[in-house]
């Protein structure tokens, strides 16, 4: 099935490898962080003065960030208390899926080796109606795009 246009960015699931968890640990409402950048090394050759070559040295990945609402009883919060609390890392692997309109994926990103960094909760402000927000930042090995 050809793309006629870009794909919106705005319909997309997130799975973690972990159990238990709760229908609302698929929902999230930002996911940040799907980067990879390679490092170079300068080398300055003999006998060319001009010229700095910069080598490829190897890819490193930004963290991802996951932006929700606060949902009481998630399995992902325990997993990151776990985590920052009792200092019991468990790296767990994620699925990030961007969906058609009919809700069937049309790219995939396979995160590997992820661990919670931060778990932050949104102020609290009385003059102002909003949820609370929760944003979790996530270290991970690396990413691979997956065939669909």
């Amino acid at each position: 099935m050809a793309l006629l246009y870009p794909p919106v960015s705005f319909h997309f699931g997130v799975a973690f490898e972990l159990f238990p968890q709760s229908p609302n640990d698929f929902r999230f409402q930002q996911v940040d962080g799907l980067s990879v950048t390679v490092e170079t090394e300068d080398y300055a050759e003999g006998g060319e003065n001009r010229v700095i070559h910069q080598l490829p040295k190897r890819t490193k990945y930004s963290d991802l960030t996951l932006t929700r609402g606060m949902f009481l009883g998630s399995g992902i919060v325990k997993w990151c208390k776990d985590a920052i609390e009792n200092f019991e890392f468990q790296p767990t692997n994620i699925t990030i899926t961007l969906l058609n309109e009919l809700h069937v994926p049309i790219s995939a990103w396979y995160v590997v080796g992820a661990y919670p960094l931060e778990w932050t909760v949104s102020g609290f402000n009385a003059e102002e109606s909003k949820i609370v927000v929760e944003t979790i930042k996530l270290k991970y090995r690396y990413f691979n795009t997956l065939r669909i």
